[in-house]
């Protein structure tokens, strides 16, 4: 009875062992997350090469931090200068752009005043006082906002009871400007994808600066040597392959395409 316990013991630890093994961890944008594609790609890798991918969902900033720890084997992330940093640090060893969609800004429904540009639909949210909803959590799409209030020489902590920073992910920002009738900036897929919007429309749209490029980095193992370098290998490469772009080109929420792929 012993022995059979034993022999049990072991084949159980072998697998949790294996399994551990066959494993890497990526860290990616809360809007590859919550609009449901990365679940739909990393189903398909993991079907195809039996390696589990964990993902943590978080801002451009937090995950950055987190690969700079050496906890992640993976980024996925949409701010390109703090990209182009963390490689010249040394942190990753490859960078490749692979997707886009773009940044909308959303206000109150009852706003028909029209979007001339994104400064001068700013620049009335401020003069106006009209309720604003930052995300606050050093995001992208918040690296982007602050990039946009400081294009019209406007700084964020001089804001009064107005401008709300919440500290939280694209799809709360949305909950939360729709209950309080306020603007905000979101990527378009998450807006797509997120049904609690009855009070919102979209207010500008389509503009230069609202382009937004995803890339993926493969971290540097040198931070930490348990990282898993080969199956993230594997893992980069697949995403940058046909059939990951068929997935992206093809994934819809209400009959829309939220991504668009754009590696060359």
């Amino acid at each position: 009875m012993k022995i059979l316990f034993l022999l049990f013991f072991c084949i159980i630890f072998t697998s949790n062992l294996n399994a551990y093994e066959n494993r890497i961890v990526v860290a990616s944008t809360t809007s590859t997350y919550d609009t449901g594609l990365l679940k739909e790609i990393n189903t398909k890798f993991q079907e195809k090469n039996n390696i589990k991918v964990h993902v943590l969902a978080l801002g451009t900033g937090q995950a950055i931090r987190v690969a700079m720890d050496g906890n992640v084997e993976i980024l996925i992330v949409h701010h390109k200068p703090t990209e182009l940093e963390f490689m010249e640090k040394g942190f990753g060893l490859i960078r490749h752009e692979f997707m886009y969609n773009d940044y909308i800004v959303i206000g109150p429904k009852n706003d028909n005043l029209g979007c001339n540009s994104i400064k001068s639909k700013f620049k009335y949210i401020y003069d106006e006082n009209k309720i604003f909803i930052s995300r606050g959590d050093d995001s992208g799409t918040h690296k982007k906002e602050i990039e946009i209030w400081n294009s019209i020489k406007l700084k964020t902590n001089n804001f009064n009871e107005w401008y709300m920073s919440i500290g939280q992910g694209m799809g709360k920002t949305i909950l939360v400007s729709n209950e309080k009738n306020a603007y905000t900036i979101a990527d378009r897929s998450t807006w797509i994808s997120f049904n609690k919007k009855e009070n919102l429309k979209i207010i500008c749209e389509n503009f230069p600066p609202l382009f937004n490029q995803y890339s993926i980095i493969l971290v540097n193992n040198k931070i930490n040597e348990n990282l898993n370098i080969d199956d993230a290998k594997k893992y980069l490469n697949w995403i940058l392959s046909t059939e990951a772009k068929n997935i992206i080109n093809n994934y819809k929420k209400e009959n829309k395409q939220l991504f668009f792929y754009n590696y060359n």
